[in-house]
């Protein structure tokens, strides 16, 4: 890989990379100059070649897959970001951009087939919170964690439930939704628009019922959020956000001071939900699940946002289980209690250690492990090794 190559040999690996990629489940491929292509997998980094690329093969590759306006883009803004299509493989969505004075380029996979609720065991309230007439749901966590998933089988339950019009405006669009009792129009910017400001302008006049904002990055986004939920739609959004409290935090945030008091009357009206996910590694090593945190608009809760008390939430979400709600560590000790994961994976994710470490010991069907107990991280460690063999052995016979 030392050697130039023109743009057709450059696609082709390329391509070679994704297969393997995709054969082995993982879920982003890294390319950057002097360090191997490489894969995460199940949380894990995993070289797929011990070649490491020069500078001019990233390039390479990078404007092998991009079109003339991306690579306008990319000369411009020295950031690109779009979504790829193997066929008979799946959608990728591509991050391009600049370190260290070479091209550097992040490749996640979005799965082909839509998520539904029942293989991604989403707790059941959410069916309730995504079929609302109205109001604001904000999936938040950190990059990976699976929001866009979740998102998508929360749109797919209400297209397959309801008949009404769901537009998303996404930068890129990942999973592609064919129309069921709804129509669904995908916007992409960039592409089928030429801003988010345009795009989101332009939503109410196109009579949907249901608006997906990919992420919310700034005020103005956030403005046309709690407008959609103000004006009788259900908007959906997705923030970087660990928790419900960071979310109310960030929220408040994006605006100035003087603006306070009106925002935290309009959340306290529009908010219908907060979902706040983490992916945790299975006790086994074969895949992860999510522990998923859930706030609910309740009369208590819209209070409490009004006067601007957020500390005082988590309590009541602790307290309100009846009603759907749920603390980050109130779904560990569940998938911990049902075997999923393991002990010192639930504690490595807790928000309160302690609490969670007593709630087991008190309450949980399973109990603490002994001391010294072993874990599967090598058997995870090597069955990567097998997976990243074996894709390679299938890409290099293609």
């Amino acid at each position: 890989m030392t050697t130039p190559f023109g743009p057709e040999e450059a696609q082709a690996y390329l391509h070679k990379l994704l297969k393997v990629m995709h054969h082995m489940g993982a879920s982003d491929l890294f390319i950057a100059a002097d360090f191997p292509p490489s894969v995460k997998a199940q949380g894990a980094m995993k070289p797929l070649s011990q070649q490491k690329l020069t500078g001019h093969v990233t390039r390479a590759l990078a404007l092998s897959i991009m079109n003339e306006k991306q690579q306008r883009e990319f000369e411009t803004e020295l950031e690109c970001n779009f979504a790829i299509s193997l066929p008979e493989v799946c959608r990728f969505r591509v991050n391009v951009f600049v370190q260290q004075q070479s091209v550097g380029m992040v490749i996640r996979t979005i799965a082909s087939e839509i998520p539904n609720f029942d293989k991604l065991a989403l707790p059941e309230v959410l069916k309730d919170v995504i079929m609302s007439k109205r109001g604001l749901v904000l999936v938040v966590g950190g990059t990976g964690s699976g929001k866009s998933t979740t998102l998508a089988a929360m749109i797919d339950y209400r297209n397959a439930h309801s008949a009404g019009h769901i537009i998303t405006v996404e930068d890129p669009v990942e999973y592609v939704h064919k129309n069921k009792g709804c129509l669904i129009t995908h916007r992409e910017v960039g592409v089928d628009t030429l801003s988010w400001h345009n795009a989101l302008k332009n939503t109410l006049r196109q009579a949907p019922d249901v608006i997906l904002i990919g992420e919310i990055r700034d005020t103005e986004t956030m403005e046309h959020a709690i407008a959609f939920a103000e004006t009788g739609h259900l908007c959906l959004g997705t923030l970087h956000a660990n928790n419900a409290n960071q979310t109310m935090d960030r929220i408040i945030n994006f605006f100035p001071e003087e603006r306070r008091n009106q925002l935290l009357m309009d959340l306290s009206s529009n908010l219908r939900a907060i979902v706040s996910q983490r992916l945790i590694r299975t006790e086994d090593g074969t895949g992860r699940k999510a522990a998923i945190e859930i706030l609910l608009n309740t009369p208590t809760i819209a209070e409490m946002i009004f006067k601007g008390n957020f500390h005082g939430i988590k309590e009541i979400m602790h307290k309100s289980r009846e009603l759907g709600m749920c603390t980050f560590d109130q779904a560990l000790y569940e998938l911990y209690n049902n075997g999923y994961i393991a002990y010192e994976e639930a504690l490595r994710n807790a928000d309160s250690v302690n609490g969670l470490r007593l709630q087991i010991k008190l309450h949980g069907g399973r109990k603490e492990p002994a001391e010294g107990a072993a874990t599967p991280a090598d058997t995870l460690s090597m069955q990567l090794d097998d997976e990243a063999a074996e894709g390679d052995q299938q890409a290099d016979s293609k």
